[in-house]
């Protein structure tokens, strides 16, 4: 009997002296031994992914003060979806060098920078300014097989996934035609003011993770987005957006489409953006005001948004990866040096840049006078909520609410299957690139990492992402809607 003991502790003893110094030995060894404590990888990974969704369910809870009624605004469109690679190829349009443009001209533009975000697996959306072309693409699109229509536009989105709460009422105004009527949540109320009689079409060119065209192959799943889109262009609906809060008395706005401006030129968007400044310093003070961000390529223009007008007067604001470090390179705030994220972008890195804009351009400091005091950001791997001490509540069950919509929206799922998903975020992370440098960890029994800088608290949760996902437009806007619904605006402080 000793002598099968001190065998089975010799051969432990090898194993763990090999694996100690080739720490990439062979899983196919292990398998053929039979010690207790050895896991295959892939068990381990799938162990972790059931403890984060078994803790999702027991910790994410609605805030003990809900909301009763949103104001959404103010784009909305109807989205066609289709396979980007197969449009283009029924385009007649070869394949080729990828280069971004801020404004698509013609079908060669569209081609380069849509090869020019698949590469990168990266999120953008573009104005394409000549209609008559944009036409003759969105009827080539419409008829593509397998082609698909859906509400679209971030405010008519993200007032769909509020609809889903049937305690809470939801005003959408933008500007929505027959076909977006009949497709919105019969929940939904839109004034008479805002419908109109044709619908504004946005392309939605979707590619798969792995997809090749050409020489260029994409590292994740995303989407490439344009349209020719006046109405949503000009922000045409938000005065009648603003005018209509008074009757309809809401407890929170959600607001978004100032990117659409952005392709209209200078002249256009600096006097529209003053326009929509006066129209929003018009909201009630008491009301808080949630502006959701996308894809921009104008630095002047996104520092109007950050520095002059817009952001000092809103309360909380929702952005992705790309977003976040346009916002550092217009305002030359840290990392502005990085042209781009390199694979999942650095939590201390994203961390720095959340922290700069509320010191920069909210109340972090309590003498400020901007109301900006929540930011939720996400990207495909992890999501940061990040507040102000002494304005918001439960903004753990927030983030987390977000990370798992995102789980299961991705997978067309209600709930999440963790047969379908996978963990990417990781497992130890640093609060900031520089000093102080706190190191933390991620505890999948409690999935969410809390640290402070200053006054302000930073909440991480992880996203299990969908190995083959079925759509990932509006992802970002039912993330944001998610987590605004868990969110709890203390009453010690009027906005």
């Amino acid at each position: 009997m000793w002598r099968k003991a001190l065998a089975a502790a010799l051969l432990a003893f090898a194993v763990g002296y090999f694996y100690h110094g080739r720490p990439d030995l062979p899983e196919q060894i292990l398998q053929y031994i039979s010690l207790p404590n050895f896991q295959q990888s892939s068990q381990s990974q799938n162990s972790l992914e059931k403890v984060i969704s078994a803790a999702w369910e027991t910790l994410i809870t609605l805030p003990t003060r809900q909301w009763s009624k949103v104001a959404v605004g103010v784009n909305a469109c109807v989205d066609v979806v289709v396979s980007g690679v197969g449009l283009l190829q029924a385009l007649a349009v070869d394949p080729g060098a990828g280069l971004d443009h801020e404004v698509l001209h013609s079908k060669e533009d569209l081609r380069e920078a849509f090869i020019h975000y698949m590469g990168r697996g990266a999120a953008a959306e573009r104005f394409f300014s000549d209609k008559e072309v944009f036409q003759r693409i969105a009827r080539s699109a419409a008829e593509y097989p397998g082609a698909k229509l859906y509400v679209g536009g971030n405010a008519a989105l993200i007032g769909q996934k509020l609809a889903t709460y049937s305690d809470l009422m939801v005003l959408l105004c933008g500007p929505v035609g027959p076909k977006l009527h009949e497709m919105l949540d019969e929940q939904i109320v839109v004034p008479p003011e805002s419908l109109q009689e044709t619908d504004e079409f946005h392309l939605i060119l979707e590619y798969k993770a792995g997809e090749q065209w050409g020489s260029t192959q994409a590292p994740q799943a995303n989407r490439f987005i344009f349209s020719h889109d006046v109405s949503n262009g000009e922000m045409s609906s938000l005065e009648t957006f603003v005018a209509s809060l008074d009757d309809f008395d809401p407890d929170l706005v959600v607001l978004s489409g100032l990117h659409m401006m952005e392709g209209q030129g200078r002249k256009v968007w600096e006097e529209r953006l003053k326009e929509a400044v006066s129209a929003i310093s018009d909201i009630r003070k008491d009301i808080p005001v949630h502006l959701e961000l996308a894809s921009m390529t104008d630095k002047d223009y996104m520092n109007s948004i950050m520095q002059e007008q817009v952001m000092p007067i809103v309360s909380s604001i929702g952005l992705n990866e790309q977003e976040l470090l346009f916002l550092a390179q217009a305002g030359e705030g840290p990392h502005a040096d990085l042209t781009a994220w390199k694979g999942i972008p650095d939590v201390g890195r994203v961390s720095d840049i959340l922290l700069w804009i509320l010191e920069q351009h909210g109340r972090s400091d309590p003498s400020s006078e901007a109301d900006l005091t929540r930011i939720h950001f996400h990207t495909l791997a992890y999501h940061i909520l990040v507040t102000v001490d002494g304005y918001w509540a439960n903004q753990a069950a927030a983030v987390m609410a977000g990370a798992r919509v995102a789980s299961s929206q991705a997978c067309g799922l209600q709930s999440v299957d963790v047969s379908k998903v996978e963990l990417k975020a990781p497992l130890e992370f640093h609060s900031s690139h520089g000093e102080p440098r706190e190191k933390l960890s991620l505890d999948p029994a409690q999935p969410v990492t809390v640290w402070r800088r200053g006054n302000v608290t930073f909440y991480m949760t992880p996203v299990l992402v969908c190995k083959q996902p079925l759509r990932t437009v509006g992802l970002g806007d039912a993330i944001s809607a998610e987590g605004l619904v868990y969110s709890e605006l203390k009453t010690q402080r009027a906005f």
